[in-house]
């Protein structure tokens, strides 16, 4: 390459341009959203209230989203800018608290709830970040094996009852056949002397 003659122009863009380019593309994506997701598997029991938790930065007013995928498809919960009212959707509504900061709170969870949620930041100039929590829901079984649990232990207790009944009747009946025998010993025994007594 020759160098450059004073006065003579260079073909092309100028390479204090590209590095202005290239500083200010890194700086547009540097501004761009960032999602944290504290847990990303959370395990629950029926009926139970559950926080699916993140956090987000970004420098405008983002939108977030939070979807639910079951087994058969993709469902919309609820969808919200911070400061405006929720729009929750039919199946979710009267079950799920928004905050601020992109968490959700889902009241009263069933099985039915297990699946994945995924959430979606999108910031008003349309950079957007998404992440996704699984949640699994069990039904309480330990409960029924607790009043299985508590079934028997009232049939022990009720059956050392009855058998500590049977036992003091069995010795209070031992008592009376022995007063009676020996009434019945001593009848005879006077019987007997009064016979001997009239002869």
């Amino acid at each position: 390459m020759r160098p450059l003659r004073c006065g003579e122009r260079t073909q092309g863009i100028p390479l204090g341009l590209l590095a202005f380019w290239v500083t200010a593309a890194r700086c547009l994506q540097s501004q761009g959203v960032s999602l944290y997701i504290p847990q990303s598997a959370i395990n629950a029991t029926v009926q139970q209230d559950i926080l699916l938790s993140v956090d987000y930065i970004c420098h405008g007013l983002p939108t977030i989203e939070w979807k639910y995928t079951p087994n058969w498809g993709v469902q919309r919960i609820v969808e919200w800018k911070p400061g405006t009212p929720a729009n929750v959707s039919q199946s979710h509504r009267d079950r799920v608290c928004t905050f601020d900061n992109g968490s959700i709170q889902l009241f009263n969870v069933g099985v039915k709830d297990s699946g994945y949620y995924i959430v979606t930041v999108t910031e008003y100039p349309g950079s957007s970040q998404s992440g996704t929590i699984l949640l699994r829901v069990s039904e309480i079984r330990y409960e029924d094996l607790h009043f299985v649990a508590v079934f028997f232990a009232l049939l022990a207790a009720v059956a050392v009852v009855l058998i500590s009944l049977m036992w003091v009747c069995n010795q209070c009946a031992y008592k009376f056949q022995r007063k009676r025998r020996y009434k019945l010993k001593e009848s005879t025994t006077e019987e007997i002397e009064m016979k001997e007594v009239e002869c």
